[in-house]
């Protein structure tokens, strides 16, 4: 009996899974929990029998005093334990590597294939070499000698590569390799080291006559290093199978009408084995062009987005979209009249999205005859099936309070009740809406009277968010002719509107600035208590979108501070605190 091999555990693989369950605790979620333990099951399964076989052959063999003593199939109880360590360990590192990946996007329809004829000529090259590094480990095998232990490797793990490969190639060669390189090498690396240290000090020992002979490094088999890279490669390639099966179920409603919370193996392996050409390429493609405006426009929401999972993040993402694209229709307008057109196109588009009698077919072709080609996805996915009417139509309404600026010397903001109205049509609404969404997606954790006072403080929240952007872009909004402060505001300072937008920088509008924002932050601090009322699920997520732009505001009271190009900005170091620290309180 010994604690040589317990010892290795309690020195190099414990401390490292502790650091990674303390950096992504936060952001642990039980679709997280669902996948490290599907994984830790499935490399204990597959992995016992190898191990125990070549335990037998004595192909490597451990000290009677470097063990604890119980066994399984002849594994050392640590052996067992080392096969979960590994896998936590690495299954953590993807998971934070790949947290604010957004996997629908990655996915490829037929239609989009010739990007796909690349990924298909890929796959069956991988294939291929795949099936002549398994040809060649059988024939190390039949040999019986020299490079039997190598053999042995590839023939167990070289299936269950070709397996993971030919399902999740799609995602397995286009997510960055932040997300699939990383994970791999980065532990790959670490365990070359710890297995280093162990061989030198024969907590576990490789018979010389299975072994090549060739060496990574002195103390470190070239067996040894394959085995480590390989192992973490099927956990890697494991995970992002299963995110790519997660991609096709929330991805493609169509095809899987309802997903489980934590949907069973069995319709995992179902949205693998579906076919691309059953996908909706032009679905994925909006959802691409959805992203793109997001991380462009907006970095707090877009960093809020990746807290968020399944189908409530890809609807919130879509209605993001359709906002930002129904604002840039009216603001980019080349006249008053071209933007007059768009409000009276989008009400319309509304109309026929409610109109009971209408079928998708006929607002399709509506929005396909009417709108710019880069504008119809936008317009296409918005999820109008479980979003009200009302809100909508409002922000609508508040984009002809920005046309009303268009109109030389008219400034509607009149006073503050003005400015009230207007924040609740353009961002009270977006949050009102981004809560009927939390709520359809997680039905029945609230009471309709609960659903009903939180989706209002959702829309003062709005408004405060709102305030924030208003001043944050005083300078921005100056150049485009717009004054959104109040003028009974101005006017008691003794300023005119037309003097902001000569001079937006001046000492009277940075005590406005203040003012505009001493009211944000007085209607956050009484609107903030409804997050911890929404869904556990949602609650974090939509606490981390709420400060992150918050946080915009705290930057501008700071005094001294200076803007850049007119606006402020938090620096990403700053932002991703703000984020840790808001999931943080549960």
């Amino acid at each position: 009996m010994g604690l040589d091999y317990a010892l290795v555990h309690l020195y190099y693989n414990i401390p490292p899974a502790v650091l990674l369950t303390a950096c992504y605790f936060p952001l642990c979620t039980k679709i997280d929990v669902y996948k490290v333990l599907f994984l830790v099951v499935i490399a204990v399964v597959s992995t016992t029998p190898w191990d125990s076989y070549l335990i037998r052959r004595r192909i490597w063999t451990y000290p009677s005093d470097a063990i604890v003593g119980p066994t399984l199939f002849d594994i050392p109880a640590e052996e067992i334990f080392f096969f979960v360590i590994q896998t936590f360990n690495t299954s953590l590192l993807y998971l934070l590597a790949s947290k604010p990946t957004f996997h629908p996007v990655y996915l490829r329809g037929k239609r989009l294939l010739h990007d796909g004829r690349r990924l298909r000529i890929w796959r069956w090259l991988g294939a291929v070499l795949l099936v002549v590094a398994i040809s060649l480990g059988a024939s190390l095998i039949a040999r019986n000698g020299k490079g039997l232990y190598l053999g042995l490797i590839v023939v167990w793990a070289g299936p269950f590569i070709f397996m993971l490969w030919m399902l999740a190639y799609q995602l397995l060669i286009n997510l960055p390799a932040s997300n699939t390189v990383f994970p791999i090498v980065a532990p790959t690396l670490y365990l070359w080291i710890v297995d280093t240290i162990a061989l030198r000090r024969g907590t576990w020992v490789i018979q010389s006559g299975t072994k090549l002979g060739w060496s990574l490094w002195d103390g470190l088999d070239i067996e040894e290093a394959f085995f480590f890279l390989v192992t973490n490669t099927l956990i890697v390639f494991g995970l992002v199978a299963f995110d790519n099966a997660l991609a096709i179920l929330n991805t493609f409603p169509h095809l899987f009408p309802s997903v489980a919370p934590l949907p069973s193996p069995v319709q995992l392996v179902r949205a693998l084995l579906v076919g691309t050409s059953h996908y909706q390429h032009e679905r994925i493609a909006g959802l691409q062009e959805a992203l793109i405006r997001l991380r462009k426009k907006s970095r707090s929401f877009y960093l809020a987005s990746g807290c968020f999972e399944g189908r409530l993040r890809i609807d919130l993402i879509l209605l993001y979209s359709f906002c930002r694209v129904a604002d840039d229709l009216v603001d980019n307008a080349s006249s008053g009249v071209e933007a007059r057109h768009w409000i009276a196109q989008l009400t319309h588009y509304l109309d026929v999205c409610y109109a009971k009698s209408e079928k998708a077919a006929s607002r399709d072709a509506f929005i396909r005859s009417t709108f710019p080609t880069k504008a119809q996805s936008a317009l296409l996915f918005l999820p109008t099936a479980y979003l009200s009417p009302t809100p909508l139509y409002d922000l609508v309404r508040g984009f002809e309070t920005d046309l009303n600026f268009s109109t030389p010397g008219q400034f509607p903001i009149a006073d503050e009740s003005t400015l009230q109205i207007y924040g609740s049509r353009v961002a009270g609404t977006v949050a009102e809406l981004c809560l009927e969404l939390v709520f359809h997606h997680n039905r029945g954790q609230n009471t309709v009277q609960q659903r009903r006072e939180i989706i209002q403080a959702g829309g003062r929240m709005g408004i405060a968010l709102q305030y924030i952007n208003i001043a944050r872009d005083i300078a921005v909004d100056a150049k485009n002719a717009r004054v959104y402060i109040p003028t009974d505001w101005l006017e008691s300072k003794g300023v005119r509107p037309e003097d902001i937008l000569e001079e937006p920088c001046s000492s009277s509008v940075e005590t406005l600035r203040q003012r505009l924002l001493d009211k944000a932050m007085d209607i956050y601090e009484d609107a903030k208590g409804a997050i911890e009322l929404l869904p556990n699920q949602s609650r974090g997520p939509m606490r981390v979108a709420v400060e992150s732009y918050v946080e915009i505001g705290r930057v501008l009271r700071n005094p001294g501070y200076q803007l850049k190009a007119g606006r402020a900005t938090v620096p990403k170091r700053r932002r991703l605190q703000v984020a840790w620290t808001a999931l943080r309180k549960g």
